[in-house]
């Protein structure tokens, strides 16, 4: 297993190269049926994080805009990543692992981060597993979420 640190779905990759602390690993759950969206909403991607991702639709609230961030790292979208990131935090470019696929996310709560509010918090906990491996990881955060220019960003971990 590579020992490099990796970057989440709220967390921004640690260009010093300090090591994220990991959970213990667990056995592994399984993926998303065909056509069913990351973010665990049960919804077809297609139907649910995708418009988010090619621009056709916005995020409503922290916790959407979250799932989507997810759903993007499951997917492979940088792009989209980098676009949903708070200009003040974002990383001139993010290269994202083939071997590392995420495999599902558990949202433990929220504050704030409505339709109506202009910050808000996603508790949440993302599951992982590099290719080959025997396990699954969990990585637990508490993200910090603002709109800019009127849309939902991602400014950092708490």
């Amino acid at each position: 297993m590579p020992n490099k640190p990796k970057p989440g779905p709220g967390r921004r990759g640690d260009a010093a190269g300090r090591r994220q602390p990991r959970a213990p690993r667990r056995p592994a759950a399984p993926r998303p049926e065909p056509g069913h969206c990351p973010c665990g909403s049960g919804a077809a991607y297609a139907a649910c994080c995708r418009p988010l991702h090619t621009g056709q639709a916005r995020a409503a609230t922290a916790q959407e805009l979250m799932r989507s961030r997810f759903s993007a790292f499951a997917v492979g979208d940088a792009d989209y990543l980098l676009r949903s990131w708070h200009s003040s935090t974002r990383p001139a470019r993010l290269e994202l692992d083939p071997r590392l696929h995420w495999t599902r996310l558990e949202i433990h709560g929220t504050t704030g981060g409505g339709p109506f509010h202009t910050e808000g918090t996603v508790e949440f906990t993302a599951y992982s597993r590099w290719q080959g491996g025997d396990g699954e990881e969990a990585m637990h955060e508490n993200s910090s979420f603002v709109r800019e220019s009127g849309e939902w960003v991602y400014v950092s971990a708490l």
